[in-house]
Protein backbone atom coordinates (compact mmCIF):
# COMPACT_ATOMS: atom_id res chain seq x y z
CA UNK A 1 0.00 0.00 0.00
CA UNK A 2 1.63 3.41 -1.04
CA UNK A 3 1.07 6.59 0.16
CA UNK A 4 -0.98 7.82 -2.65
CA UNK A 5 -3.07 5.12 -2.74
CA UNK A 6 -3.82 5.02 1.24
CA UNK A 7 -4.43 8.72 1.05
CA UNK A 8 -7.24 7.92 -1.76
CA UNK A 9 -9.16 5.72 0.50
CA UNK A 10 -9.04 7.83 3.30
CA UNK A 11 -9.97 11.15 1.90
CA UNK A 12 -12.82 9.06 -0.13
CA UNK A 13 -14.65 9.06 2.97
CA UNK A 14 -16.95 11.13 3.75
CA UNK A 15 -16.04 14.98 5.40
CA UNK A 16 -12.52 13.50 5.76
CA UNK A 17 -9.21 15.80 5.09
CA UNK A 18 -6.04 15.64 5.60
CA UNK A 19 -3.12 17.36 7.17
CA UNK A 20 0.44 17.92 8.43
CA UNK A 21 1.24 17.56 12.08
CA UNK A 22 4.76 17.26 13.73
CA UNK A 23 6.42 18.75 10.85
CA UNK A 24 6.56 15.32 9.25
CA UNK A 25 3.70 13.18 9.64
CA UNK A 26 0.69 13.20 7.48
CA UNK A 27 -2.65 12.74 9.31
CA UNK A 28 -5.83 11.98 7.92
CA UNK A 29 -8.75 13.69 10.35
CA UNK A 30 -12.73 13.39 10.32
CA UNK A 31 -14.14 16.66 11.93
CA UNK A 32 -10.35 17.64 13.32
CA UNK A 33 -10.05 14.09 15.25
CA UNK A 34 -7.32 11.94 13.51
CA UNK A 35 -8.22 8.26 12.14
CA UNK A 36 -4.75 7.69 10.31
CA UNK A 37 -1.67 8.97 10.99
CA UNK A 38 1.44 8.20 8.64
CA UNK A 39 4.63 9.71 7.12
CA UNK A 40 4.74 10.93 3.14
CA UNK A 41 7.42 7.98 2.37
CA UNK A 42 5.95 4.67 1.09
CA UNK A 43 7.71 2.62 3.72
CA UNK A 44 6.81 4.80 6.62
CA UNK A 45 4.74 3.33 9.58
CA UNK A 46 1.11 3.87 9.37
CA UNK A 47 -0.88 3.97 12.68
CA UNK A 48 -5.06 3.64 12.90
CA UNK A 49 -7.75 3.04 15.38
CA UNK A 50 -9.21 -0.58 15.93
CA UNK A 51 -11.96 -2.43 17.84
CA UNK A 52 -11.20 -3.80 21.47
CA UNK A 53 -11.16 -7.28 19.83
CA UNK A 54 -8.83 -6.31 16.14
CA UNK A 55 -6.61 -4.78 18.58
CA UNK A 56 -5.69 -7.84 20.42
CA UNK A 57 -5.67 -10.09 16.96
CA UNK A 58 -3.56 -7.36 15.10
CA UNK A 59 -0.89 -7.29 17.90
CA UNK A 60 -0.26 -10.57 17.81
CA UNK A 61 0.70 -10.48 13.65
CA UNK A 62 4.24 -10.04 12.34
CA UNK A 63 5.15 -6.36 11.73
CA UNK A 64 2.02 -4.82 13.51
CA UNK A 65 2.37 -3.35 17.20
CA UNK A 66 0.53 -1.06 19.78
CA UNK A 67 1.02 2.42 18.50
CA UNK A 68 3.25 3.95 20.63
CA UNK A 69 1.55 6.47 23.01
CA UNK A 70 -1.94 5.58 21.57
CA UNK A 71 -2.09 1.79 22.45
CA UNK A 72 -4.36 2.42 25.80
CA UNK A 73 -7.13 3.85 22.89
CA UNK A 74 -6.49 0.67 20.91
CA UNK A 75 -4.44 1.95 18.26
CA UNK A 76 -1.91 -0.25 16.60
CA UNK A 77 1.01 0.99 14.42
CA UNK A 78 1.58 -1.00 11.15
CA UNK A 79 5.38 -0.90 10.63
CA UNK A 80 5.28 -2.76 6.91
CA UNK A 81 2.66 -1.71 5.29
CA UNK A 82 2.51 -5.69 3.36
CA UNK A 83 1.33 -6.58 6.86
CA UNK A 84 -1.88 -5.73 5.53
CA UNK A 85 -3.58 -6.84 2.20
CA UNK A 86 -4.77 -4.38 0.31
CA UNK A 87 -8.40 -5.59 1.01
CA UNK A 88 -7.88 -5.59 5.24
CA UNK A 89 -6.34 -1.81 4.67
CA UNK A 90 -9.77 -0.86 2.93
CA UNK A 91 -11.03 -2.46 5.86
CA UNK A 92 -9.20 -1.47 9.04
CA UNK A 93 -9.02 2.25 7.31
CA UNK A 94 -13.10 2.39 7.05
CA UNK A 95 -13.33 1.11 10.58
CA UNK A 96 -10.98 3.39 11.97
CA UNK A 97 -12.86 6.28 10.33
CA UNK A 98 -16.29 5.20 11.49
CA UNK A 99 -14.68 4.59 15.17
CA UNK A 100 -13.51 8.22 15.27
CA UNK A 101 -16.23 9.84 13.61
CA UNK A 102 -18.81 7.59 16.22
CA UNK A 103 -16.77 9.79 19.04
CA UNK A 104 -18.20 13.19 17.17
CA UNK A 105 -21.32 15.36 18.17
CA UNK A 106 -24.71 13.94 17.00
CA UNK A 107 -24.54 17.55 15.04
CA UNK A 108 -21.07 16.92 13.27
CA UNK A 109 -21.84 13.42 12.44
CA UNK A 110 -25.36 14.75 10.67
CA UNK A 111 -23.32 17.90 8.94
CA UNK A 112 -20.67 14.81 7.63
CA UNK A 113 -23.48 12.84 6.68
CA UNK A 114 -25.79 15.42 4.77
CA UNK A 115 -22.76 17.27 3.24
CA UNK A 116 -21.74 13.53 1.99
CA UNK A 117 -25.55 12.50 0.47
CA UNK A 118 -25.27 15.87 -1.39
CA UNK A 119 -22.25 15.59 -2.92
CA UNK A 120 -22.77 14.37 -6.83
CA UNK A 121 -20.33 10.91 -7.16
CA UNK A 122 -16.86 11.11 -8.25
CA UNK A 123 -16.03 10.57 -11.65
CA UNK A 124 -13.96 7.22 -12.02
CA UNK A 125 -10.33 8.50 -13.48
CA UNK A 126 -9.71 6.55 -16.22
Amino acid sequence: MDTEKLSSICLGFPGATEGVKWEDHLCFMVGEKMFCITGFADDATVSIKVTDEDFEELCERKDIIQAPYMAKNKWVQVQKRNALKPKEWEHYLRQSYELIKSKLTKKLQREIDETASNEKPKKAKG
